[in-house]
Order: C-alpha cells, then sequence, then structure tokens
C-alpha cells in the first residue's frame, strides 16, 4: 500500500518503522525542517548535544520507548543519571524523589497527614481500576482520601499548574492514577540529546526506503470517491495514498479534513488541551549550588512559571561548551498573556524566580535565551474522558488518527506517543 503519515514525531515515526518493515510504500510529510516533534531539539555552535526545546526526559518504565529503542541496536546509547527533584516548603527546598525523601519533607509533619498521603500514594500504585476514578475529579478525590492539608500542600499546586485556574477542578482522578501509576524516579536520555535519536531514527526510515518530506504543509486531505483513496494537498502539488495517518493535534485533524461527520468533527473539536511556553537559558554559572534538576514552583507562592529544570544538573554542562541550561517552563491556555509579551518582557518576569533559586544570580550571568512554544501541548482530561476519545480508525474510509489526546489515561509523552503510533500501524496493516 502506499500509505502517508502526517507529522514526524516519535508517534509518526514509530508507525512509519513498523510499516516500512512490513513492505509498504512510506511517505511522511512534516512541517518543520527536522524530525522530533515536540521532543526536537537544538544545537549551539560549541555545544556538543542538543537541548530540547521543551524538557524533556524517558522513565525507566518506559516500555515502548526503550522496547524500540532497543529493536534499533541503541540501547548502549541511553543512559540513566541520578537527578534529583525538590519540593518548595516555607521558602526552602527539600528533595522529593525517594521514599525515604518523602518521609523526611517536613510540610506534612510526621502524624497522620503523613500516613495519609503514604496510603493514597501506596493505593494508587497498586491499583488497575482507573475506570472508577475517571468518574470523580482529583479535586473531590483527593480532598476525601488525602485529606485537606495533603491535598493543598502536595497535589493541588501540581493540578493549578498544569491546568490552569480553569480546569484544575474539573480533571479526573484517573490522570493522577495515570502519573503516579506509570512514573519513576529514574530519569533517563539519548546520549546527544532526543534531536540526536529523531535525526538517526530519520536516518534509519530513509534508509529502509521512507521518503521523508520535510518542510511541507498538508493544506488539506479529501476522498476521492471515483477511486476510493485519499488525496493529499501541500502548497505545490497533490498526491493520493491508499492510507492516510495524522499524527497532529485534533484541531489540525478538523481543518485538514472538512469532510469527516459533523459528529465527528464535533467531537474532535471540544477536545480540551493546554498550550506551553518554555523559555531556556544558557547561564555562565550554575544556578542550584546543591545541584538539585527538577524544581516544583508553586505559583501561590509567587513564582512565574509551574517548573524551573536545570538541566545541567542532569547531564554534565561539558556537552554543551560549559554553559550552563535552566528552563522555566508552564502550560497555560492559549490566549494566556504570556502569548502576547516578548521575549524580553518575559525574561523581565522570569529573572526574579531565578533568583530566588539562587540568590547570588545576576543578570549578567545569562548568555543567551530561547523562547518556545505550541498550543497543543497537555490534553485536558474531564470527567468520564474515556467516552470522549476519537477512536483511531475516523469514519472516513483509509483515513486514521493518533494523537496523544488518545493515549488517555495516560499522560503525554514520547512512550505513549510510540505506543498509539504503532498501535494505529497494527489497524493499518488488519484493514
Amino acid at each position: 500500500m502506499k500509505i502517508a503519515i502526517i507529522g514526524a514525531g516519535f508517534g509518526g515515526m514509530a508507525a512509519a518503522y513498523d510499516l516500512a518493515k512490513a513492505g509498504h510504500d512510506i511517505t511522511v510529510f512534516e512541517a518543520e525542517d527536522h524530525a522530533g516533534g515536540l521532543a526536537s531539539g537544538f544545537k549551539e555552535p560549541g555545544w556538543d548535544w542538543s537541548v530540547e526545546k521543551f524538557y524533556h526526559h524517558w522513565f525507566a518504565g518506559d516500555k515502548h520507548m526503550l522496547g524500540l529503542v532497543e529493536e534499533l541496536g541503541w540501547s548502549d546509547k541511553v543512559i540513566f543519571p541520578r537527578p534529583y527533584t525538590v519540593m518548595h516548603y516555607q521558602d526552602k527546598w527539600y528533595p522529593f524523589d525517594s521514599i525515604l525523601k518523602a518521609i523526611l519533607f517536613p510540610g506534612l509533619g510526621w502524624g497522620f497527614n503523613k500516613l495519609r498521603f503514604g496510603l493514597v500514594g501506596l493505593f494508587l500504585r497498586l491499583t488497575n481500576n482507573w475506570y472508577s476514578l475517571e468518574k470523580v475529579t482529583v479535586d473531590e478525590w483527593m480532598r476525601k482520601w488525602a485529606g485537606e492539608k495533603v491535598y493543598r500542600l502536595m497535589w493541588e499546586p501540581l493540578v493549578i499548574g498544569k491546568f490552569g485556574d480553569k480546569y484544575y477542578k474539573q480533571v479526573n482522578m484517573a490522570w493522577m492514577w495515570a502519573r503516579i501509576k506509570a512514573r519513576t524516579t529514574r530519569l533517563g536520555t539519548f546520549e546527544g540529546g532526543f534531536q540526536n535519536f529523531a535525526d538517526l531514527f530519520a536516518e534509519r526510515l530513509v534508509e529502509m526506503g521512507v521518503e521523508l518530506r520535510f518542510s511541507t504543509r498538508i493544506k488539506h486531505i479529501s476522498r476521492q470517491s471515483e477511486t476510493g483513496s485519499l488525496l493529499i494537498e501541500t502548497e505545490t502539488a497533490s498526491q493520493s495514498f491508499e492510507r492516510v495517518l495524522v499524527t497532529t493535534s485534533p484541531s489540525s485533524l478538523a481543518r485538514l479534513v472538512t469532510s469527516l461527520p459533523e459528529s465527528y468533527l464535533k467531537n474532535l473539536l471540544e477536545l480540551k488541551s493546554m498550550a506551553a511556553l518554555v523559555m531556556v537559558f544558557s547561564l555562565k554559572h550554575q544556578l542550584s549550588n546543591q545541584g538539585y534538576y527538577w524544581f516544583n514552583l508553586p505559583k501561590n507562592a509567587g513564582f512565574p512559571c509551574l517548573a524551573l529544570v536545570e538541566h545541567t544538573n542532569y547531564v554534565s554542562p561539558e556537552h554543551f561548551g560549559g554553559d550552563h541550561i535552566v528552563y522555566m517552563g508552564d502550560y497555560l491556555e492559549p490566549d494566556h498573556e504570556y502569548f502576547k509579551l516578548s521575549q524580553a518582557e518575559l525574561l523581565e518576569r522570569f529573572m526574579p524566580g531565578l533568583k530566588r533559586i539562587n540568590p547570588d544570580f545576576q543578570p549578567d550571568w545569562i548568555k543567551k535565551t530561547w523562547l518556545f512554544s505550541t498550543n497543543y501541548a497537555q490534553p485536558v482530561p474531564l470527567v468520564n474522558h474515556s467516552r470522549n476519545i476519537p477512536p483511531i480508525q475516523t469514519p472516513l474510509p483509509g483515513l486514521y488518527f493518533a494523537s496523544m489526546s488518545q493515549v488517555y489515561p495516560w499522560d503525554r509523552g514520547t512512550n505513549f506517543a510510540v505506543e498509539i503510533g504503532r498501535r494505529a500501524a497494527r489497524m493499518i496493516l488488519g484493514s
């Protein structure tokens, strides 16, 4: 079959890999001039490794992603450094990346609250009944079972930071279950950065006969009634395919394929998602003197964003010419004022947060900054969200859709992008 894949992110490339192995004629269309999607990166002169535009890592339990890496023969390039994640309490930072560190965290005291926190975490790790959890919100469930103090201190800042004031009380508990169930304290990356993996993967696909068309935007996809094939129109040409897999956002699919049934289009457009904004800093000096990697920033304490991540406390600054790389990032509604500010104006907003991490920080520590944003970064799972998930096989014959909005109850990430991309490939092969 002649098969087109829209999007050269990890999911699209994983699908292309399986379909090409099965002997099909695969063309991948990508609007950017490189592979990798939201996990792509950039590299400055003098850097040996790339830096991700939106901070990424793999968890030790990411079996789909790590399994693909093993199939490709690159497991020796996966490394698992030992980073430190910290929580904020009374203007101090406390490591919070192991059971022992959680026990020692002073915010919960030493009594019943700490016991409830531990029991809730244990229950969510052990249970597999996420269907019952999606019927109730995180806000309701955590207040009831973890208690008001534990919820306000530990869980509410996370949910507010992730989904904002508009949605945080509407997100269902299955989403929280999936985060706790699937994530580990061990965090992995690929030698050279995620962009290096994407580039190597793209090269492998080309060796397998896959055609990769970068810098190619799709204008429209339609079904030709006389042949039953799907016509893909770009800005310069048109081409017919027997199957098409779209791996972009729900709104993008709705824009590209206007002939989808009205009910399906309506479902796509009703799916909620958060945008993301990340500023990356190259600093002359290390920011966290303690070597902390991931700072969970509570907005109710006056921080300007959700997280601060010192990448070079995870991998060595030697890979970046001695530069110290720091991310400041946030999930926001697409109309948030941050998206209207210039890079210089955002820098003014974010710099006080750097000084709160290290009082010695000075503006002249900054060598360079980069700003990245996307409108589609984090799906918002409401109560009974499983009823709203669009099927991979769309109502239009030959057209398939695989996005991070469909990996639910699991959360976004490269691991589940690979899983749903390969699942879509299996469906295409069985059609």
